[in-house]
């Protein structure tokens, strides 16, 4: 499951920045822009760092979805409209669960 988790990392890393590209081409939304950069250059870090110490970059991983979730569901509460806040909260819930499970299994050894 720790191998599942690890390359979970990069594909979220990759998902966020093409989500904050298109805010900003669709909507000229510079902090979809910025957030979305933001959290895909946190989650490379996670990324490399998952080869030297991967329950800390789980870890972080998992925290950096956490505070997606967070924004996600501001977003949605504000706007009331599903897409895309409402399907960035459940994809980023998902990436979470792996994160989290990857971590708990490795640091139980399995």
């Amino acid at each position: 499951m720790f191998a599942v988790a690890q390359y979970a990392i990069p594909v979220y890393a990759v998902l966020m920045l093409l989500g904050g590209i298109m805010g900003f081409v669709k909507a000229q939304s510079k902090a979809s822009l910025i957030s979305g950069v933001g959290s895909a250059a946190a989650l490379g870090g996670c990324f490399a760092l998952s080869y030297s110490n991967p329950t800390m970059a789980l870890g972080v991983s998992f925290i950096v979805t956490l505070l997606l979730e967070v924004a996600f569901a501001i977003r949605l509460s504000k706007t009331k409209k599903f897409m895309p806040s409402g399907m960035l909260l459940i994809l980023t819930g998902v990436f979470q669960a792996i994160f989290l499970l990857g971590l708990v299994m490795n640091m139980n050894g399995q």
